[in-house]
């Protein structure tokens, strides 16, 4: 019998790189586009667009390590809240584990007996799963790793479209950057949808919808502020 594929293991890191890597591509390229717009030369357009490249990068890892470790700190302190309790009134504890248990659908008295095993095992442990959410006491990520990643994950989406800037006929900067801003937000919604085993065609339409207007916006603003110029 075929063992069953879950994929809910991949949720966090797969969730950290579609965003970066979306927002990389989504940013950039509405920035060039916007910039192209208002009628800016290619290296000012392409300056542009690595000045947003950078800075977003940037922004991006200071907000993943600034948001990864309130998390871990506030992870940190319920595990030793946690910890006091068990030591202060161990027979509670154990009454709150029970009942946890029972919620879940276990009878009272194998609940008590399952309990009692948890506890003497790893009773910080138990308490931190069942009541917190948290498995495994060294906590859930990495601020540095996590900061690391999203960079990395930006960059590599806002540089397809500056690539495409770069490479772009003269004069059609704006429309090259749409065509490789598209492709490649199909690109991440397929290997996105792929990896975390979705369907592929509603994770394609979202990323394709929001790019698409986050584009259209800015190009009307730089149409109209290039034309007030």
């Amino acid at each position: 019998m075929p063992r069953e594929g879950h994929y809910i293991h991949r949720s966090n890191w797969l969730r950290a790189a579609v965003l970066g890597a979306n927002d990389g591509i989504v940013s950039i390229a509405s920035l060039l586009v916007g910039v192209a717009a208002a009628g800016m030369a290619r290296p000012e357009v392409v300056l542009a667009g690595l000045a947003g490249l950078s800075a977003g990068a940037l922004s991006m890892a200071a907000g993943e390590y600034v948001s990864v470790s309130a998390q871990s700190d506030v992870e940190a302190a319920d595990l030793e809240r946690e910890r006091i309790a068990l030591e202060e009134d161990p027979d509670y504890e154990l009454d709150e584990l029970t009942e946890g248990l029972e919620a879940r659908g276990v009878c009272s008295s194998l609940a008590r007996q399952v309990a009692e095993q948890m506890t003497e095992h790893d009773a910080l442990g138990a308490h931190a799963r069942e009541e917190l959410g948290l498995y495994g006491l060294e906590g859930n990520a990495d601020p540095l790793q996590a900061a690391f990643a999203s960079a990395l994950a930006f960059a590599g989406g806002a540089a397809l479209p500056l690539l495409g800037a770069v490479l772009a006929p003269k004069g059609q900067v704006g429309s090259v950057v749409v065509i490789v801003a598209l492709l490649a937000l199909t690109g991440l919604g397929t290997m996105g949808a792929r990896l975390g085993g979705a369907r592929v065609w509603p994770s394609v339409k979202r990323v394709l919808f929001w790019g698409a207007a986050a584009m259209a916006v800015t190009s009307g603003v730089g149409h109209v502020f290039g034309v007030a110029v």
